[in-house]
């Protein structure tokens, strides 16, 4: 993500600010401007100082879950991340309503992304066929409710934001990487599957070439990992263990690391950072001096996020934390990758 300011005092903000820390103006992201803009608190309307629009707050402000703005001329109470839902928890609940403030930080994180990829979406309440929404649930004993995505409708038990139950979920499944950003980066890629994939005669055909037939039994070749995963030999060719399931759950894990690789190398270019170690290697000299979702070249994009993630492992090896990205990525995953690229900048 990109490094935002504030208009009136030029400090740095975060994404998620409502106000700025130095200043006190308030803050809020427009998602038609890509931008964070600034507003005076002590005037009543929200004007901004950059082109003297007027805007108001998406409704879940109240609730301290979101800062993005809607133009004044448009209709409606929500933002185009919060229309995207269908149910949220019950907000007396206050355990359940610190898990959704959480799960709507990843949310719109995400939703900033989709937007940056010029990907286009509708909310399943005004498109029943073609839209996509969110149900944040807690798990009910007596409904198999879980984690996924089925027809448009992504599915997110709260306890995905308890931090013991992702631990003990990642020792468990033999994942070294599992947050709530990589859920909804990966549930979506299904929703996009069907959006981009399955409708396209001539992609779906170069898909299966690449990931393999989808037409594969989904049940069966679950219940085939989840029997025999502590043996399968995934590393030559998934980016996951999980990808190796199916060809759906292999497009859906690619897509989500493909989405990793693109927010941090847009976080790389906004800071300016840039790697050139005191060694011979030259693969671990990089920089991105480029914007990533203006670029059509994949393999320039990982080769200068490469060495920045590298250094970012070792920096967190340093502090005795896990790798910030625990993954290797070869040939045959770069080839799903490049696949993934082309697709979202051929539609441009």
């Amino acid at each position: 993500m990109k490094i935002f300011e504030c208009d009136h005092c030029r400090h740095a903000l975060f994404f998620e600010n409502q106000r700025c820390e130095k200043c006190g103006y308030l803050t809020g992201y427009s998602p038609d401007d890509q931008d964070m803009l600034s507003f005076d608190p002590s005037v009543l309307t929200l004007v901004s100082d950059k082109d003297g629009k007027e805007f108001r707050y998406c409704a879940n402000r109240e609730f301290g879950v979101c800062n993005w703005l809607i133009p004044i001329e448009k209709n409606g109470k929500f933002c185009p991340a919060c229309q995207l839902n269908r149910i949220i928890p019950n907000l007396s609940d206050n355990e359940n309503f610190q898990k959704w403030k959480k799960l709507e930080v990843a949310k719109h994180r995400l939703i900033y992304q989709l937007e940056r990829l010029n990907l286009s979406y509708v909310s399943k309440l005004k498109d029943l066929n073609q839209g996509v929404c969110f149900d944040f649930l807690s798990r009910n004993p007596t409904h198999n409710r879980m984690t996924g995505h089925s027809s448009g409708v992504i599915t997110i038990l709260l306890e995905e934001a308890d931090t013991v139950h992702l631990e003990k979920m990642k020792t468990q499944l033999l994942e070294p990487y599992r947050t709530l950003i990589g859920h909804f980066r990966h549930e979506v890629g299904h929703y996009f599957w069907d959006r981009l994939v399955s409708t396209n005669p001539v992609i779906l055909e170069e898909f299966r070439g690449i990931f393999g037939d989808e037409r594969a039994d989904y049940g069966q070749a679950l219940l085939r990992y989840y029997q025999s995963k502590y043996n399968m030999d995934w590393k030559g060719n998934y980016i996951s263990q999980y990808a190796g399931s199916h060809p759906w759950e292999d497009w859906a894990e690619t897509w989500a690391h493909y989405l990793h690789i693109m927010d941090m190398a847009e976080t790389s270019f906004s800071f300016g950072l840039s790697v050139n170690p005191n060694l011979n290697e030259q693969s671990l000299v990089g920089k991105i001096d480029f914007d990533p979702y203006q670029n059509h070249d994949f393999g320039k994009i990982f080769k200068a996020w490469f060495p920045i993630s590298f250094a970012i492992n070792s920096l967190n090896r340093s502090m005795g934390i896990p790798d910030a990205y625990p993954f290797v990525i070869n040939g045959e995953v770069m080839k799903k990758m490049k696949f993934i690229h082309r697709l979202l900048f051929g539609m441009r």
